[in-house]
């Protein structure tokens, strides 16, 4: 970790314009994966993805709910009513209730109550049974990360890729602007040359303008292919997440290549490694546990719970009370049935569509395979022809070079041999830079 950390230092403090460095192709990846945007968002994603599978799982919990409400109002919400009058007073024997001779008055009684009042209560809900609801819910949120993550994958290959593609792309500026500067170097020797014979009147004015013509081509070409450069660079730096500096030097080389034969892998047996087949098979488990989501709406839900309240009436006289209950809720829905065979028929039959996705592509990923594998073999083979084809040209040019001293050739051919040798290595470059780029890929398509 240590040492990861002190490359890191390394990195950002060259990338920000403190000195050259040298960037293989690994670490180019490397530094994508860590600092490209995509690959961050597709993190956050994968984080996001996990905190809702650990809310779904709360579920599992009993729900607790507390509430309080106050309340004043402009009448009383009960009001009793009685009418006053003589009472018997009771000297303590029944005999004499009957004719008693002493009364006492009892006015008449109006008494409101509720007139104001508070209410606070806390409620704890278990639920017991949902129709499986909870357990599904929470199946689908797990396999959501596990999508998630192979998603994560896929954006990870797919900035690799780009960010080699880009890698190479600077390198093949980098390896024509040679090639330009040994055609400078040898337009200079022979601007000298002709010049000389000119001079001597061995040759008309025209051949020395022919050479002087085609350098000023040249040095239009070079400005070309340092503007390609520092485009081609600062798409490579803002993949990665570097800052631009036009001291960044690639050190990895097109000459290291291997034969295609030491990466082939028999794609039957990298097929369900794929993190797009697992995508595919992803979607038809999520169209199952869909299927079941929807079934437990249509279940009995069955539930315990507990409830406490106080209640007070703010009145001096009235003292608040509190009282408790257990209860049991199970709730069963009937006229959700109506539709219900319709809807489940419906989500079977994408049950269906999703199984034939995925039997379809198999198909399609092993074809891609095959497609990637055949490019590998097709460019290893052009490089071949190439290679064979620009010792030819070398040799064209050092016949058309020693056939033009001894006066047997013009001056065009000569240049048309030369044009000929670094045409021809263009190819080359670019038919290595392309193998480079299609390796990668077959990798990346054989899941490895």
């Amino acid at each position: 970790m240590k040492n990861l950390q002190i490359l890191a230092l390394i990195l950002t403090t060259i990338c920000s314009g403190y000195g050259q460095t040298q960037l293989t192709v690994e670490q180019i990846k490397s530094m994508a994966v860590k600092n490209n945007s995509k690959v961050k968002n597709s993190i956050l994603e994968l984080e996001a993805a996990k905190q809702s599978k650990q809310e779904m799982f709360t579920n599992y919990f009993p729900k607790v709910t507390a509430s309080a409400i106050g309340m004043k109002a402009l009448d009383p919400l009960l009001e009793i009513k009685m009418k006053g009058g003589n009472l018997p007073v009771y000297d303590g024997s029944a005999a004499n209730l009957a004719g008693a001779s002493q009364f006492a008055y009892m006015p008449d009684v109006n008494m409101g109550l509720f007139n104001q009042a508070g209410l606070g209560y806390i409620n704890v809900l278990q639920p017991l049974y949902a129709g499986g609801k909870i357990k599904t819910a929470n199946n689908l949120t797990s396999l959501n990360v596990e999508v998630k993550e192979q998603q994560q994958h896929l954006t990870a290959d797919e900035i690799v890729l780009k960010a080699e593609q880009q890698y190479w792309q600077v390198v093949i500026v980098k390896e024509k602007q040679k090639t330009l500067e040994g055609y400078i170097q040898f337009l200079d020797t022979l601007y000298r040359q002709v010049n000389t014979a000119f001079k001597s009147g061995m040759i008309i004015k025209n051949d020395l303008l022919k050479v002087t013509i085609k350098q000023q081509e040249l040095q239009v070409n070079k400005i070309q292919l340092a503007n390609e450069r520092k485009l081609a660079l600062m798409r490579l730096c803002q993949t990665i997440g570097a800052e631009y500096n036009p001291e960044i030097i690639l050190s990895s080389s097109l000459a290291d290549l291997s034969e295609p034969g030491n990466y082939f892998v028999a794609h039957n047996t990298v097929l369900a490694h794929r993190a797009e087949y697992q995508l595919f098979e992803k979607a038809v488990e999520a169209s199952k546990l869909e299927t079941k989501l929807k079934r437990a709406d249509y279940m009995p839900s069955l539930g315990v719970g507990v409830t406490a309240y106080y209640l007070d009436q703010f009145e001096s006289n009235v003292s608040g009370a509190g009282n408790g209950m257990a209860y049991a809720s199970l709730t069963v829905p009937i006229s959700d049935w109506w539709g219900a065979k319709h809807k489940l028929n419906e989500l079977k039959l994408r049950e269906s569509i999703t199984k034939n996705s995925l039997e379809d592509s198999k198909g399609l990923l092993l074809l891609q395979m095959e497609k990637s594998w055949t490019d590998v073999v097709e460019l290893n083979e052009k490089i071949h022809l190439i290679q064979a084809a620009l010792l030819q040209t070398e040799e064209n040019l050092a016949v058309s070079q020693k056939s033009y001293n001894n006066g047997m050739i013009q001056l065009s051919d000569l240049l048309e041999a030369q044009v000929l040798k670094i045409e021809t290595n263009d190819k080359l470059i670019e038919a290595k830079s392309q193998y480079k780029i299609a390796l990668t890929k077959y990798l990346q398509v054989t899941a490895r």
